[in-house]
């Protein structure tokens, strides 16, 4: 496995909590309702038919609410939680089959995990933090420190290598628990409610940190957040979760110009579709004359910038083009005030 090439495919995967779990898979298959199997036979239907396919080198986001089934989700790819039914395929091989010391190398080599709460070890200086996976692989130190330095450097915490975690702000303790993960050079990086316990303003700079590296590294990310901006901002993938079941999944374009149901709409309805909707996603085909000297916009373009473009532009209309000058569409103020105003229509009561 290699950072760049590590695939996850997820199929049939039930997790059923209580003391007969497998007894219930074929009820739960055939129709059983969570409330239903919680009330009658005292288990918890934790995940329900779960099926994704996580592309190699992108950030594949699983959101939900609390309860959704998305924590329970992540922590089935390193196997901390058994599954009552399904398979988990990582390049090819069933980790539900791996014997136990396989199972170890696995957690080890290929997999870092970055939490909510930092879970650092007070007791060790940023570090010695860093480098402690790395010590628990048989690393030589010399050779583990230098590596904790380059990435200590990376996520802009150099000079602070010798402070303990109590010295740092919620923020800094966040970069110490990405640079610990980054620096074992796993091909998998889990990422669980990462950023939810930071402030707004430091969230939202991790997130830009996560992108710069992830541009560079293209490393197999798998993302738990219960925020939607979050979301549609770092996802190659989405996958929306309720009550242990997935509901929709698709790249950001696909949930916000199609909501699966009345509860994927009331989660897209108050957010900024402009900043996160391209220009590829509404434009139309090309015409086949009466171009003339239209400007152009890249594509990946958000609607909120190109209708600043095209705001300052002497013209209302541009063409879209590839990163090699390569024209796909057109796009136009009218085309982008009339999506942004169907986000508006959709929202109201």
């Amino acid at each position: 496995m290699t950072k760049s090439d590590t695939t996850i495919e997820i199929r049939d995967l039930y997790k059923i909590f209580g003391a007969t779990p497998a007894k219930f898979v074929g009820a739960v298959k055939s129709g059983m309702s969570k409330a239903e199997l919680g009330k009658d036979h005292g288990h918890i239907l934790g995940l329900n038919n779960i099926n994704i396919s996580m592309p190699a080198g992108k950030i594949q986001v699983v959101m939900g609410l609390s309860g959704s089934g998305k924590s329970t989700l992540i922590r089935h790819i390193n196997r901390l939680i058994e599954p009552t039914s399904g398979s988990i395929m990582i390049d090819g091989r069933n980790i539900l089959e791996m014997p136990p010391l396989e199972l170890r190398d696995f957690r080890r080599q290929h997999t870092a995990m970055v939490f909510q709460r930092f879970a650092l070890l007070p007791h060790r200086t940023v570090i010695d933090n860093v480098t402690f996976g790395l010590e628990i692989r048989g690393v030589e130190k010399a050779k583990a420190r230098e590596s904790g330095m380059r990435w200590i450097e990376r996520v802009g915490l150099q000079g602070f290598e010798n402070r303990y975690p109590s010295e740092l702000s919620g923020g800094m303790q966040q970069r110490v628990g990405l640079a610990r993960a980054l620096s074992n050079d796993a091909s998998i990086l889990l990422m669980d409610e990462a950023y939810s316990a930071l402030d707004p303003l430091i969230r939202t700079d991790m997130q830009s940190m996560l992108l710069d590296l992830q541009a560079e590294l293209k490393k197999t990310i798998v993302f738990i957040t219960h925020d939607l901006d979050e979301a549609l901002r770092l996802g190659d993938k989405i996958v929306i979760l309720r009550d242990g079941s997935i509901i929709q999944q698709g790249n950001s374009q696909d949930i916000l110009l199609n909501p699966a149901d009345d509860y994927i709409q009331r989660f897209i309805k108050d957010v900024n579709r402009g900043r996160f909707l391209k220009v590829e996603a509404v434009m139309e085909a090309l015409p086949a004359t009466g171009l003339g000297s239209l400007p152009s916009v890249k594509s990946g373009t958000t609607l909120e910038v190109a209708a600043k473009e095209l705001t300052a532009s002497p013209h209302d209309s541009a063409i879209v083009a590839d990163a090699a000058g390569k024209p796909l569409g057109l796009i136009s103020l009218r085309q982008i005030t009339a999506a942004l105003s169907s986000a508006v229509e959709a929202s109201a009561p």
